[in-house]
């Protein structure tokens, strides 16, 4: 006597090897998204920041601004709380990095931008 199993995606007949679990390839990669998208909607919004703050860092980077109050990276969505990477510099302040794009903290309201290449920090 031969179980019928059902797929556990969308619950038709599933033929074939008897440990398999799904129809299709469809239904198996429908099933597996499910399942994962709480976690991937969190790792894609906290990329999201992650790059929207690396991006602000490059452009008063780019623009030779490496001093900037805390309020203009503010003002512009960026989020102190995410970053990639800390690193300690000789003097031993603490180095906040977004990728390669870095905070180091002035005093309370500035904040120096540096950019980290191939282990050698440029200011």
């Amino acid at each position: 006597m031969r179980i019928k199993k059902s797929c556990l995606a969308c619950g038709e007949a599933v033929q074939g090897r008897a440990d398999k679990k799904f129809c299709g390839d469809d239904c198996r990669a429908n099933y597996n998204n499910s399942r994962n998208r709480d976690k991937n909607n969190l790792m894609r919004r906290i990329n999201r920041i992650l790059r929207q703050n690396r991006r602000i860092l490059q452009e008063y980077y780019e623009l030779g601004k490496t001093e900037v109050h805390k309020n203009k990276l503010m003002d512009r969505g960026f989020q102190f709380s995410y970053f990639t990477n800390i690193y300690y510099n000789q003097s031993g302040q603490v180095c906040n990095f977004c990728y390669e794009k870095g905070l180091v903290k002035i005093d309370d309201d500035y904040y120096n931008i540096i950019q980290q290449n191939d282990q050698q920090l440029v200011a």
